[in-house]
């Protein structure tokens, strides 16, 4: 059984939730597909901290932004494991969601 690299917040389990079940009313099928990939992108995220990039805008610098198809992940990349705080569809407000997260 492989261990778990990263960590996820609640909201960024939520957040996870949310995207699967929303893609799931118009297909399971895809639904699982882009989980699968998700699950996968996080670990390589994991493996390979440091990917992506800062928006000072919005998070300090310890934490970087990562894109997955329209999907925004932002994790906090020096701990261990790295911790995902969020998972968001990139038109989304992130200034406005993130603001209580981090």
């Amino acid at each position: 059984m492989e261990r778990r690299s990263f960590d996820l917040t609640p909201e960024a389990r939520d957040d996870l939730v949310a995207i699967i079940l929303g893609i799931a009313e118009d297909s399971p099928r895809i639904a699982e597909r882009i989980r699968v990939q998700l699950l996968e992108e996080l670990r390589r995220l994991a493996r390979n901290p440091g990917f992506g990039h800062y928006r000072e805008d919005l998070l300090s610098r310890r934490y970087r932004f990562w894109g997955f198809y329209r999907y925004v992940i932002v994790y906090a990349w020096q701990t261990k494991p790295v911790r995902i705080i969020a998972v968001l569809h990139g038109a989304r407000d992130l200034g406005a969601l993130l603001g209580t997260r981090g």
